[in-house]
């Protein structure tokens, strides 16, 4: 699959047939997760994948907008020392992409739950809350839980008719 194909084929996915993810589809995905840049190269980013029903049951209460990850095969967890770097957002969401993408390229789908400066609709604080229910240092930072498997639907891919030439600036806005 060519790669324009497989960003028209990414989509967020918030319900999966129950079936395991294989460990050689699983593997191929944390690749690409560490194949992704990093300021200044640094590579500072740790990986959580969670199967156990009951992790994923309180992981599914972080934040209203987890509350699907309880259904998921697995919930991958991005996690960053923020000792050894401080690019803790722009490395994570560089990061999830890949895996977003390379997940798709596998048949699989899944979704990005913010967990890192939780929303106006979070009781509490769900990267606290995270890092609790999963035994995580305190100088590690989640930015998010990314709840994986295969879709129990097969969503609609993007089309040309969402790129927009007139959002396209040349030398200046």
């Amino acid at each position: 699959m060519h790669m324009l194909e497989v960003i028209r084929q990414r989509r967020s996915v918030r319900s999966y047939l129950k079936k395991d993810i294989e460990g050689e589809k699983l593997k191929e995905v944390l690749k690409a997760a560490m194949f992704s840049p990093t300021a200044r190269n640094l590579r500072p980013w740790e990986f959580i994948v969670v199967t156990d029903i009951e992790t994923k049951q309180q992981l599914s209460q972080a934040t209203p907008y987890a509350s699907f990850a309880k259904d998921a095969p697995l919930v991958l967890v991005i996690c960053y020392d923020a000792a050894k770097a401080r690019r803790f957002k722009e490395d994570c969401s560089l990061c999830a992409e890949n895996i977003y993408l390379e997940a798709t390229h596998q048949g699989l789908g899944t979704c990005f739950i913010q967990i890192a400066e939780g929303t106006e609709a979070d009781k509490g604080d769900p990267e606290k809350f995270a890092k609790k229910v999963l035994g995580i240092p305190e100088h590690y930072r989640v930015q998010c839980l990314m709840p994986m498997g295969y879709p129990a639907q097969q969503p609609l891919p993007h089309n040309d008719g969402e790129y927009e030439e007139r959002r396209v600036h040349y030398e200046s806005f």
